[in-house]
């Protein structure tokens, strides 16, 4: 008997999970549909409200209710962990409606979906150290909410995405920094004064580019290069690791 590889497990686990709403929601007029969605998101039943959600939009796509019912899917996705169907959901609605009032609020999502994403359930289950990790969903994040702040200027979510984009700014920094360290444990001098020249041009003024000075420096000791570590303690001094 075939042992089950991880993929298997996920896709098993997202196919029992998948059932037809139309089985098991009853056949009321939209508006008590609705209600019942409402009060679901309202106590934090996520289940219960993506089941009438998913009904309503089936049922009726183009009624009255189907914008609304769009972003509340949105929400109640990402609230209930089902990452790949609120990114879905939110570039449906962005398609759909470009110009609709709440666009700046599906864009702030887009942005908190992918961050959320960056910590997804297996590297929670395995305690796997993100630094060193894969970070192309934290860099999606910082772009989404760098395009809301520059489209929507005036967004009462800006504050917000302004903070989240200093925290992703640390943390991009952080993936990379561990990049350069890599490859100086690996004795890839090259290739870790290049990353630490990245880590100096992209995230100024942080602790990361701080300390990939010293990482540099390093690299071009073991290379010999002692013009480039005379000129790398001078900015050393001026930029102390903290």
């Amino acid at each position: 008997m075939k042992r089950l590889t991880i993929s298997t497990f996920l896709a098993v686990a997202l196919l029992s999970g998948c059932s037809s709403t139309e089985k098991v929601i009853p056949d009321v007029p939209p508006s008590d549909l609705y209600s019942t969605a409402q009060q679901a998101l309202q106590s934090g039943n996520w289940n219960n409200a993506i089941e009438r959600l998913e009904a309503m939009d089936s049922r009726y796509p183009f009624g009255a209710y189907s914008d609304q019912v769009q972003l509340d899917l949105i929400y109640a996705y990402y609230k209930n962990d089902d990452l790949p169907l609120s990114q879905a959901t939110i570039a449906r609605f962005l398609r759909l409606n470009p110009t609709h009032p709440q666009a700046d609020w599906v864009y702030y999502m887009r942005g908190l979906t992918h961050m959320a994403q960056d910590r997804s359930f297996m590297h929670d289950m395995f305690n796997i150290d993100r630094f060193d990790r894969d970070p192309t969903p934290s860099r999606q994040a910082f772009r989404d909410f760098k395009y809301l702040l520059e489209r929507f200027p005036d967004s009462q979510y800006d504050a917000d995405a302004k903070a989240r984009m200093v925290f992703l700014k640390n943390q991009l920094s952080e993936y990379d920094l561990a990049v350069a360290d890599f490859y100086v444990r690996r004795e890839a001098w090259i290739a870790a004064i290049n990353r630490c020249q990245q880590v100096q041009r992209l995230y100024p003024n942080t602790s990361a580019a701080r300390k990939s000075l010293l990482l540099e420096k390093t690299a071009y000791e073991k290379l010999k290069l002692n013009k480039e570590v005379a000129r790398t303690e001078a900015v050393i001094k001026l930029n102390p690791v903290k």
